[in-house]
């Protein structure tokens, strides 16, 4: 019996620095914007994790239905704006400061 060995070819992988801005890397639309948002919902993730409440007592303070309560915990919120993001985060009582032209 033969024995077969592979040999593995080197290759080169290339690595490009970030722009810090994963969604202008990856050459989306709008990438400011989304950027904002996830900045946003990561904010409001953290929020609502910590406060121990149902999804059905924070879609009571938010003014949403529980389903969208749960696309918010799974980051699946990409039908929110800008300004609803803002809104939800003063409905759970944080200061928001808008300190980017992205959400105009």
């Amino acid at each position: 019996m033969k024995n077969k060995t592979k040999r593995r070819r080197k290759s080169r992988k290339t690595v490009t620095e970030s722009s810090g801005n994963v969604f202008a890397d990856l050459g989306l639309p709008n990438p400011e914007q989304e950027l904002l948002k996830a900045q946003l919902i990561l904010q409001i993730y953290r929020i609502l994790k910590d406060s121990g409440m149902t999804q059905t007592e924070i879609a009571g303070i938010l003014g949403v239905q529980r389903p969208q309560v749960s696309l918010l915990m799974r980051n699946r919120a990409g039908s929110f704006s800008v300004g609803r993001l803002m809104e939800f985060l003063t409905a759970l009582r944080r200061d928001v400061q808008n300190c980017s032209a992205a959400s105009a």
